[in-house]
């Protein structure tokens, strides 16, 4: 039975004249719940939980696997040295290159370099020219000002260069190709200057309002410079009497950097860890979510089972207490009590909220005193007044 606008209700110590509780007894059921049946199904926080851990173990375990496949390469490249020999070995190699080569030299010019802007007697063959604009932004969240910054100019000159020997003796030379295509270009910071921002008292309440306070414009200048050491990992190739060092093909990483080979590997096997690491947390996020979700619909079910055979239990109770009586089906008011089938239903049972017996029955029931339809205890019985 469900409750509704046409039964009242009202406190067990309320008089005949104190205002009434509005609830509807419909008259085709055995007992009254006054709860909410939870359905079973996942809410939304849940499912946003589930989708969004499973993307982002998704996303990491793909990083993850991209960064292992790179550092499984770079362990399997093949380390060349800039020696006398070198084109010599490289002539006789298949398809006159190596696909993925080690090779270690230092930074010399081919014709011009560039100069520092700031530095005196600082040249180089790479420059990078950076405006970032640093200012704080009022977060509406957390009612704190985060530091953020953003690039607003940048630009990158370069000039044709190559790698050569540690050893001045040796004249050979790798001409890089295409350095700026480089996943790891380590540039060496030769210049940084901070211009703060001007504040003046209405620019300040003018922030304030907007949410945006500028701190001022940071400034830097870095350069791979000549002399410096640099390791290149790429694809090396004899092409006439020029060895280059180029991006490779199948998707492998170019690098050029200024640590040193087992430097690179240490760093990205690190990356491989972190982002494993993150996999992992998601990974486990997401499983949680997804066996506390299966948990609760196991619960649910098997307790909507209880319910169900509970209820079939007490309708077969009730049919044989009838034959007992000599009562016929037809002759028993659907608001009859359910435990002596002759007075009429008259309280609620709390917490349960079933209706199903009259107030002499509540009474005789055996301490502790439990719902005849689902077996909860019965904290109080409020009396049910029909209208």
């Amino acid at each position: 039975m469900q409750l509704g606008k046409n039964t009242y209700l009202r406190g067990s110590n309320a008089g005949p004249t104190d205002t009434h509780w509005c609830v509807c007894v419909c008259k085709h059921s055995s007992a009254v719940d006054v709860r909410m049946d939870s359905s079973g199904k996942p809410s939304t926080a849940q499912i946003v939980v589930l989708a969004t851990s499973s993307a982002l173990t998704a996303l990491f375990y793909s990083m993850y696997k991209s960064r292992a496949t790179t550092v499984a390469r770079l362990k399997e490249a093949k380390k060349v040295a800039i020696d006398h020999n070198l084109k010599n070995f490289l002539s006789e190699t298949p398809g006159r290159c190596v696909p993925y080569a080690v090779i270690e030299g230092v930074v010399r010019n081919v014709k011009e370099t560039l100069s520092s802007q700031f530095v005196d007697n600082c040249k180089g063959v790479i420059e990078r020219l950076t405006l970032k604009e640093e200012k704080m932004v009022w977060n509406r969240t957390t009612h704190l000002w985060n530091s953020t910054e953003k690039v607003i100019h940048q630009r990158t000159n370069t000039v044709p260069f190559a790698l050569g020997s540690h050893d001045d003796d040796v004249a050979t030379t790798v001409r890089v190709i295409r350095p700026l295509d480089a996943a790891d270009l380590d540039l060496e910071t030769t210049y940084e200057n901070f211009h703060p921002t001007v504040q003046s008292l209405s620019s300040v309440i003018g922030h304030f309002i907007s949410g945006e306070r500028p701190k001022g414009i940071h400034e830097t200048e870095e350069m791979l410079r000549l002399g410096d050491s640099v390791t290149g990992v790429g694809e090396l190739v004899l092409d006439n009497n020029l060895i280059k060092l180029q991006p490779p093909k199948q998707g492998l990483c170019y690098f050029l950097t200024r640590l040193d080979y087992e430097s690179l590997l240490k760093k990205q096997g690190q990356s491989v860890r972190l982002w494993r690491i993150l996999a992992l947390l998601s990974g486990i996020a997401a499983c949680s979510t997804l066996i506390f979700i299966l948990w609760k619909k196991f619960v649910h079910h098997r307790q909507s089972k209880k319910e169900r055979r509970i209820l079939e239990e007490f309708k077969e109770q009730q049919k044989k207490r009838k034959r007992e009586l000599n009562i016929e089906e037809s002759s028993v008011s659907p608001t009859s009590c359910a435990i002596c089938l002759s007075r009429e239903r008259s309280c609620v049972f709390l917490e349960c909220g079933h209706v199903c017996a009259c107030a002499p029955c509540y009474d005789a029931l055996p301490q502790p005193k439990k719902c005849p339809i689902c077996r909860a205890t019965i904290d109080r019985a409020v009396p049910l007044y029909n209208s």
